[in-house]
């Protein structure tokens, strides 16, 4: 008994020091202790408004009737779901370049229609998005070819089909009519299908990572700001202003980017489960590459991290997607506004726009803009560079020349 005790108050405390270590952080003061970057956290103070107009503009598309309206009593059924906390009319009120109130003359009640100018970037967008179809089929083909069995989960493709700038009939509109890519089958769950890809022989040359195309155009660079004999494997990164990077830390980045790994679009084959730390690192960076080109296919790259963590187990990933953002801040920018974690690309962004914009971003980025202005720029009278036009319900448009509101 007395060699049973000693034994135990002799034995290496490291799993239980190892837990004290993971239990004394939580996950909200992980994320908590994140450096911020004001520019995303400006640019996502912005959004989280833009994610509210959205669902009630598709609340309004989706009725039947003649314009399309919703009445301010079945909003204020949802008020709770769509986080508006001072009731539907003060938020609609709010911006009168996007909704307009008028009292039903036959039901009695006040609803909801779509000003010109929101239909207007909302057919924007609908057109943007149809001359972008061939670059739709492509991003569906990369993403099916990340899976590890070539296909995915229809609820999850529809979980981002916005962010990938899907057309909303896609199933007929680009599934059905490319069926020699692609097939819809029964999954095992009832009421489930899987989306898969047909076609074996996709062109290597239109399965190239986003993050190789960037090594090539660095490596070409008189001052490559990236060490040539890390360039094979490496990640361009792009701290927060203000993060104090320290020595242990920029040795740590150098040794990972220094590390190979599996592509996102390479065959894994069948991979033991590597419990070495050296196999883990591998096994991550495998995971930070699919998270990388995930974000860089999605239109405005940018995405909530709820919505990427559908596809964890059809991709492979063992980890803790938030928590990869978090480890690799200098890649991804995590924000927590609006009661939702959304991820950004960093090198995507400058200055809150994006690098290489895009048709489609162009089109919701005008919605943002109208957004922004709320109630100003209306009513002003005698200024030439405002026109207002009025339809038979009384909606008033402002269409101002003068340039993003968002003051780029």
């Amino acid at each position: 008994m007395a060699a049973q005790i000693l034994r135990t108050l002799t034995a290496k405390p490291l799993p239980t020091a190892a837990f004290l270590c993971r239990t004394t952080t939580t996950s909200a003061q992980y994320v908590a202790s994140r450096a911020r970057d004001p520019t995303f956290e400006k640019l996502m103070e912005k959004y989280k408004n833009l994610l509210k107009v959205i669902a009630i503009q598709d609340l309004i598309l989706a009725s039947t009737s003649n314009p399309p309206s919703v009445s301010l009593d079945f909003l204020h059924r949802l008020s709770q779901k769509l986080h508006l906390n001072r009731g539907p009319a003060a938020f609609l009120r709010k911006y009168p370049h996007i909704f307009h109130i008028f009292h039903h003359p036959e039901k009695l009640q006040p609803f909801c229609i779509l000003t010109p100018a929101a239909l207007r970037v909302i057919r924007q967008e609908s057109e943007a998005i149809e001359k972008s179809l061939p670059l739709v089929v492509t991003r569906l083909v990369k993403l099916l070819s990340m899976s590890v069995t070539k296909e995915l989960p229809l609820r999850a493709v529809f979980k981002v089909w916005r962010e990938l700038g899907l057309p909303d009939d896609f199933e007929d509109s680009v599934v059905a009519k490319n069926s020699d890519l692609f097939s819809l089958a029964d999954g095992n769950e009832p009421n489930t299908h899987i989306l898969r890809l047909n076609s074996c022989k996709v062109p290597k040359d239109s399965l190239i990572p986003v993050v190789e195309k960037w090594r090539v155009v660095e490596c070409c660079e008189e001052e490559c700001s990236v060490d040539r004999t890390e360039l094979m494997y490496s990640f361009k990164h792009q701290f927060p202003p203000g993060m104090r990077l320290k020595k242990n830390f920029k040795a740590k980045v150098k040794e990972w980017q220094r590390l190979p790994y599996i592509g996102p679009y390479e065959e894994m084959g069948v991979v033991k489960k590597m419990r070495s730390k050296s196999g883990m690192m591998r096994m991550e960076k495998r995971a930070v590459g699919i998270v990388h080109e995930f974000l860089s296919m999605t239109v405005e790259k940018m995405v909530e991290v709820e919505k990427i963590s559908h596809f964890r187990k059809w991709f492979g990933i063992d980890f803790n997607v938030r928590d990869l953002f978090l480890d690799h801040p200098g890649m991804f920018y995590l924000s927590t506004k609006g009661k939702r974690h959304t991820v950004f690309l960093r090198e995507a962004y400058e200055r809150g726009c994006l690098v290489e914009p895009n048709l489609v971003y162009e089109a919701r980025r005008k919605l943002l803009d109208l957004v922004v202005l709320e109630c100003r720029g209306l009513d002003r009278g005698g200024d030439e560079s405002e026109s207002v036009d009025t339809d038979g319900y009384g909606v008033k448009e402002v269409n101002d020349d003068r340039g993003s509101a968002l003051g780029k």
